[in-house]
């Protein structure tokens, strides 16, 4: 049979409405028109068809490649199982390149610098992201041997790749992301650390700072602690090491970052330390890697576990059983079918073969079995299923072994030293992030609560649709309190917990995120991570109340519960922030330092449009960041000194306004028909003015349509920049719950 023709009997796909956009968006082979080519049946078909072909390549095989390519199909239209995003864009294509984690080292020369720049950009064109460390850069102001010159440190070399990434579209459907990390005992840590001050700078990365064991001691004991050159192991200097926490503290609390990741910890816990020291993760975290490695995830989506027994609902342990089974064999020959941008990669994959089997939809899980999150409960069950899918997971890679051998360095791995194996894979379980796998599937995203109970989705023509989780409904339902003013009351508080006269019950069951005491999102996290091989994507949302000393507490006990790391986002410490809940109204800070104007990044790019007006040919000069108008900076020929001040002058309120934040709609509506002396026709109409000209070339350029630009975000990128829909922070990255952008990839 030619798998790639898909069988006429198979079951068709049912959508959320949600999924539906995300699919035709970001998924569907699409046309040289830009225009689907492929139904989402023959999507599903194709990744199933081309992961299963991979089957006839052991003979040991209890599968048919048929047969099992119907079960991955089955699998995935069901929503048990999705695998990463790489793998439905690329699976069964010419492009091939099936993996989204991916870590390249940076040496110490300028030969290995900019080969790690080459590569991400390959990498990101193919749709993977990268992590990067930058610990074995000498500190800024070292000598160079080789010239006699000084070296310019890690960041300037960070701010290189970050411009390397804004030029990268990767595969055309998704943006590049990468994680940024610097030891904390390197020489040019407080400046890394104080990295992303500026809103807008290194916007193409996350930052971690990886906490050593001493370091973490010499806090604990409030002690100095070493800096050290990288290049000459010598010591630079000496540091207390509680002021460099306190100062990754009060960072945290005021824009997310740097994160941190306990670096000896997840070393510890490398299962191939022949092959090196782990030194950098993925761009969410959740997958630390060795040099030149990939790793291939997928989720199984927990709501689709629950199993009716007598009066009561609990989990479907059998069929669960049988999905880890089935997921870990996709994993597995997704391994086979993928192709890597680079030869080292695909050896060091090969080599190792990583998995990394997670989970979505945990919190519907909890609303279906009536568990509160935040309750001991939850915290059982929790260690429970993951230990349950850690074993399962291990077991079906021991029968890959069996069936196809040993992962190739099993003989020098930890597996060995230990008499645990033989196994398929050197890892097999990570909590990864499920943004967009989890609309798709039409459940909540990984391990995380629900951001809100419902939200406000734009659609065509500025008309808004709510979204509303179908658990809470069916629960109001049976309590008999739904009604279309509660719900209007839910979609703009986002949450139940202050609506005293609904059920105590429901109100402790249907908690969200910002309800949700730190310690029990942190708790959460740690008991995940018990049974987990890599580590777990989490974030840890605060309210805009939280102190400095509850982000020290928090980070204190992610180091004590034995997390890999921690990701905590306080609401609101994004200047002019949009409130992430309600029915679409923004409620804007209104303090004066909050509303200064955004600060320029070293390096914009932009466009100089020319055009004719009454006074002389206007050059217009419009400067972007993230794909919005920036600055404007007007020159006019032919004139005299009062005209070019007064275009000058205009330039400079329009780029004040922009940095602060006011849409160019807004500046459009108050420059667009105002008069001059000298009037002249273009080819769209007539111009009236240099103020005129202006509007007319921001109005032509930005709001003509639904421009893929979308400008409706603000500078604080709190609302989707493609659908308006407001994101929420959730997994270390800002999501949208409507269109599933993000901007971590």
């Amino acid at each position: 049979m030619d798998l790639m023709k898909m069988p006429a009997d198979l079951a068709d796909v049912s959508l959320n409405p949600n999924a539906q956009v995300v699919l035709r968006k970001r998924y569907l082979r699409k046309g040289l028109d830009g225009k689907p080519i492929e139904t989402v049946k023959e999507m599903f078909w194709r990744v199933a068809a081309g992961i299963a072909s991979m089957e006839k390549n052991y003979q040991q095989s209890p599968w048919t490649t048929e047969k099992l390519a119907r079960a991955f199909y089955s699998m995935m239209t069901r929503y048990d199982f999705l695998p990463n995003s790489p793998t439905l864009m690329n699976a069964g294509t010419d492009l091939g390149q099936l993996a989204a984690c991916f870590v390249l080292p940076v040496g110490d020369s300028m030969d290995e610098i900019f080969d790690a720049v080459k590569h991400a950009a390959l990498i990101h064109k193919s749709g993977g992201g990268t992590g990067f460390s930058f610990s074995r850069l000498r500190p800024k102001d070292s000598r160079v041997g080789s010239t006699g010159g000084v070296a310019s440190g890690p960041i300037s070399f960070l701010k290189i790749f970050n411009t390397a990434t804004e030029q990268v579209k990767q595969g055309g459907t998704r943006g590049g992301a990468n994680m940024g990390i610097l030891r904390v005992d390197h020489p040019d840590i407080m400046e890394f650390i104080r990295a992303k001050e500026r809103e807008g700078d290194l916007n193409n990365f996350n930052l971690s700072v990886a906490l050593t064991e001493k370091f973490m001691q010499a806090v604990e004991n409030d002690e100095e602690y070493p800096l050290v050159a990288p290049h000459t192991k010598e010591i630079i200097e000496y540091l207390k090491a509680r002021e460099v926490f306190d100062l990754l503290v009060r960072k945290a609390w005021e824009s997310g970052d740097p994160g941190i990741i306990f670096i000896d910890r997840i070393n510890r816990d490398n299962p191939n330390p022949d092959q090196g020291e782990i030194e950098s993760t993925n761009p969410c975290g959740e997958q630390p890697l060795l040099p030149y490695e990939a790793c291939n995830l997928g989720s199984i989506n927990l709501a689709r576990f629950v199993l009716q027994k007598d009066e009561s609902l609990e989990v479907d342990w059998d069929r669960l059983r049988e999905i880890v089974h089935l997921s870990v064999r996709f994993l597995d020959n997704v391994i086979d079918a993928s192709e890597y941008p680079l030869q080292r990669i695909t050896d060091t994959v090969h080599n190792n073969r990583k998995i990394g089997l997670g989970i979505m939809g945990w919190a519907d899980l909890l609303y279906q079995l009536k568990l509160p999150y935040n309750s001991r409960r939850a915290i059982a069950l929790a260690e429970k299923m993951m230990d349950f899918i850690q074993k399962e997971s291990k077991s079906a890679s021991k029968e890959l072994a069996r069936e196809r051998g040993a992962f190739p360095s099993y003989a020098t791995s930890i597996y060995q030293e230990q008499n645990l194996g033989p196994y398929r894979h050197s890892t097999t379980t990570t909590i990864a992030p499920t943004g967009t796998l989890s609309i798709i599937a039409g459940c909540s995203s990984g391990i995380e609560p629900l951001f809100a109970l419902c939200f406000v989705r734009q659609v065509m023509d500025g008309e808004k649709l709510t979204e509303a989780n179908s658990h809470f409904v069916q629960a109001l339902h049976e309590a008999g309190c739904f009604t279309d003013k509660l719900m209007a009351e839910v979609v703009e508080k986002g949450s139940i917990q202050s609506m005293g006269y609904l059920p105590d019950e429901l109100r402790a069951i249907y908690v969200t995120a910002m309800d949700i005491e730190p310690v029990w999102h942190l708790k959460m996290q740690a008991a995940f991570q018990k049974y987990t091989d890599n580590a777990v994507s989490k974030t840890v949302n605060l309210p805009n109340s939280a102190t400095q000393e509850d982000i020290f507490k928090i980070y204190w006990m992610a180091y004590e519960e034995g997390c890999k790391g921690v990701t905590v986002y306080r609401d609101g410490c994004k200047s002019v922030q949009v409130l992430c809940t309600g029915d679409g109204k923004k409620e804007e800070s209104t303090k004066e330092e909050e509303r200064r104007p955004m600060d320029r990044p070293d390096i914009v790019y932009g466009f100089t449009q020319k055009v004719r007006t009454g006074l002389g040919d206007l050059y217009l000069t419009v400067n972007e960041l993230d794909g919005r108008p920036f600055e404007v900076f007007t020159t006019i020929g032919r004139s005299g000194r009062s005209i070019t001040a007064k275009a000058e002058a205009i330039g400079r309120l329009v780029s004040l306004a922009l940095r602060s934040g006011v849409h160019v709609r807004e500046i459009v509506k108050q420059l667009k028909g105002i008069g001059g002396e000298h009037p002249v026709f273009q080819k769209k109409g007539m111009l009236l003015s240099i103020p005129d000209a202006v509007s007319w070339v921001l109005e032509n350029r930005y709001l003509q349509g639904a421009s893929p630009r979308n400008l409706d975000k603000s500078l604080s990128k709190t609302e989707c920049p493609e659908c308006s829909t407001e994101l929420v922070f959730q997994e270390g990255c800002f999501v949208c719950p409507s269109c599933g952008f993000t901007k971590c990839g």
